[in-house]
């Protein structure tokens, strides 16, 4: 399959910019609503894609009927393979926020734009100098945080390994996103991806023994919000710009979701992240400043 980015940052709408930050909004809230929220781990990863299924379903069946008839073998094929790997996305990064603290968990499962740059090159796609000294600054973001938590307890470590792999998986699917959204409209994307990854996370909850129901209305107001937050509003969101930003533009930008996750995570679960942590962080968004900065030239030269 090969890589497609779009022409650049600066021929994309604006406000395709605004969507990009409410979309981070909303997914800043999942690592802590998760958190917080008192059910199996792939439980509530099954829930939140279910629930976002059932209110996408009659928008798109109603809106979209006719291009989900006519959705060509290909771009249903990758649909599902998405799907396939947002489930592997969660059932990674999930189980790692309780063994791990979510400012650390979501640093690691945000290293998603390191794996897309090195996913793009082996598909031909050939990155500007700046993004890969950007993505390199970025992992060394990553491998601080990542001595932090080897320093506090071997489980805190076995937690960064499940969301480094959560990241790995989110690159696949912000890859296999950004074809699809080249023909098929957000709405029929989303409800295929959806589903396929609420129906392999339902087998996983049933294979594991995973409880899918007995919370107490407090868990099932999380799951709500987690749903209306991150999957309808966040994931939805970010599938809807990578068509016009590009994947690399994109994946970058969701690396803004650990401050956001820890900044949260400290005024709500009182999770202050320890102070070797703070350096790591800026590190991160100094690798995105260099890959947005990278974008901006290479459009600039693209359109000159």
């Amino acid at each position: 399959m090969p890589v497609h980015e779009t022409p650049g940052i600066h021929s994309a709408p604006r406000i395709d910019f605004v969507l990009l930050a409410v979309a981070l909004a909303g997914v800043s809230l999942s690592a802590p609503l998760i958190a917080a929220t008192a059910a199996p781990a792939l439980a509530i990863a099954f829930w939140r894609n279910a629930m976002a299924v059932g209110a996408l379903a009659p928008v798109a069946l109603v809106r979209h009927r006719a291009e989900l008839r006519g959705m060509g073998r290909r771009a249903a094929l990758l649909a599902v393979a998405a799907g396939l790997l947002l489930a592997l996305h969660f059932a990674l990064w999930l189980p790692s926020l309780r063994m791990t603290s979510v400012a650390s968990s979501t640093a690691l499962c945000t290293t998603t734009p390191i794996w897309t740059t090195l996913l793009m090159r082996m598909r031909g796609h050939r990155s500007p100098g700046l993004v890969w000294a950007g993505t390199a600054v970025a992992f060394a973001g990553v491998v601080i945080l990542t001595g932090v938590d080897l320093t506090l307890s071997p489980r805190a470590l076995a937690g960064d390994a499940l969301a480094l792999g959560g990241g790995i998986a989110a690159a696949g699917y912000v890859l296999l996103g950004a074809e699809v959204r080249r023909t098929v409209s957000t709405t029929s994307y989303t409800l295929v991806c959806y589903s396929t990854t609420a129906v392999v996370l339902l087998g996983a909850c049933l294979v594991s023994g995973a409880e899918l129901g007995g919370y107490s209305a407090t868990t099932w107001a999380q799951l709500a919000a987690l749903t209306v937050a991150a999957q309808l509003i966040g994931h939805s969101l970010l599938n809807r710009v990578v068509s016009t930003l590009g994947p690399s533009i994109t994946s970058t930008a969701i690396l803004l979701e650990t401050p956001g996750a820890a900044l949260i995570a400290a005024l709500w679960l009182g999770q202050v992240p320890p102070l070797a942590a703070y350096p790591a962080l800026l590190v991160i968004v100094a690798g995105l400043a260099l890959v947005i900065r990278a974008s901006r030239s290479g459009a600039a030269r693209g359109g000159s």
